[in-house]
């Protein structure tokens, strides 16, 4: 018998023009002033119309804080925790990609708890209670609306993560069309991070699960023939349910079968050079990908053969081989740096690094091969 445990938000609402209901989803929460937690990019391109309309319509107050930053710092987080105090929220609404689905999820939880950020970093320290949380997200990528983490930049340019049952919001509201107007680079990069989520999660070494094992393949196949769609026309609405769905799917995957290497490698390049996540991600994860070949080959047959049919009569060697082979082809046609010189990154800092890859052992754990500080840094070599 297989013993696991799953996790998810207790409510998953997919629906085009959703958002227009968010005030009735909020009001039967029970929320009368709301704190509204996003970035100004996503005000400028008018895409809170629809939600601050419908939560006026409800009769609800809602304040509204933009200045989310990219891989949330802890003092954007703090900010934000403060004003959601002085206002006297009574529920949160994340609204935006995963840097304000990260940052809503601590404001809902610190709001009306005395806990310090820097404590609660680590797996379930944190404790309740929390404001009711609604999380709306507006990328297809992080899945950070059905997970219970959330990743901050600590003032030493380190990513930690706080993770605790907590952070799973009571609502998941997608739509879809809140993702129409996402440019080609960021479809891309947020495309390729769901992938590897979905990847990570399938090949996971200490939880893996039936259940994350048929949310991450259903994920990818979801994800691979949609993601070029999505970055070539941004505008075909079924393709981007298609995204946003497949997200979904890998994030409720990898929240109970957690990431390995990618994401390891991947923290420090955000860490010390600013990199957006998803490109982090995709700038390794073919490096990785042939690292884990020979232990992950049996693994990596069946996502072959999940995402591409024709693979059914193929050997495990050769259907991981192929499966390897069209991830990198998929990856090396999306519209942004594919080296991590092209991205910026110092030969020099490789194995600065790869130390602080060492450091990310709550992830290297998952991986299914072992990494050294030898195989961190080669991995870097090999994607730079």
């Amino acid at each position: 018998m297989t013993t696991f445990s799953f996790e998810t938000a207790p409510k998953i609402i997919c629906e085009q023009g959703g958002v227009n209901r968010l005030g009735e989803i909020a009001k039967g929460l029970g929320m009368k002033r709301l704190f509204l937690v996003t970035d100004a990019g996503l005000i400028k391109a008018g895409l809170l119309e629809g939600a601050l309309a419908s939560l006026a319509t409800a009769g609800l107050t809602a304040t509204v804080f933009s200045e989310v930053l990219a891989d949330p710092p802890e003092v954007s987080v703090q900010a934000a925790v403060d004003a959601a105090r002085s206002v006297g929220a009574d529920g949160v609404v994340g609204f935006g990609g995963g840097s304000s689905l990260d940052t809503a999820k601590l404001v809902a939880l610190l709001a009306c708890t005395a806990q310090a950020l820097p404590a609660i970093y680590g797996i379930g320290l944190a404790r309740g209670p929390r404001l009711p949380l609604i999380q709306v997200p507006t990328t297809a990528g992080t899945g950070s609306e059905v997970t219970p983490i959330s990743i901050l930049t600590t003032p030493s340019h380190e990513k930690k993560g706080v993770v605790s049952p907590l952070l799973y919001p009571d609502v998941a509201l997608l739509d879809s069309r809140l993702t129409l107007g996402l440019p080609a680079a960021v479809t891309a990069m947020t495309g390729v991070d769901a992938m590897v989520h979905a990847v990570e999660a399938f090949t996971t070494r200490l939880k893996k699960n039936p259940l994350s094992d048929a949310l991450a393949i259903k994920a990818l196949q979801l994800l691979y023939p949609n993601l070029l769609a999505a970055v070539n026309d941004g505008h075909d609405a079924a393709v981007r349910e298609s995204m946003l769905l497949g997200s979904l799917f890998a994030g409720m995957a990898f929240a109970n079968a957690p990431v390995g290497a990618v994401h390891a490698l991947a923290y420090p390049l955000g860490g010390h050079y600013g990199l957006p996540h998803g490109l982090s991600n995709s700038l390794v994860f073919v490096a990785v990908l042939k690292f884990n070949l020979p232990q992950a080959q049996a693994l990596y047959a069946e996502l072959g053969r999940a995402i591409v049919p024709q693979l059914g009569s193929a050997s495990d060697s050769d259907a991981a081989a192929a499966f390897v082979a069209v991830i990198s082809a998929h990856v090396s046609a999306m519209p942004y740096a594919q080296t991590l010189r092209a991205a910026g990154v110092k030969e020099d800092d490789l194995p600065m690094l790869a130390r602080d890859v060492m450091n990310i052992q709550r992830l290297l754990v998952n991986n299914p091969r072992d990494v050294t500080y030898e195989d961190a840094l080669a991995m870097y070599q090999a994607a730079y």
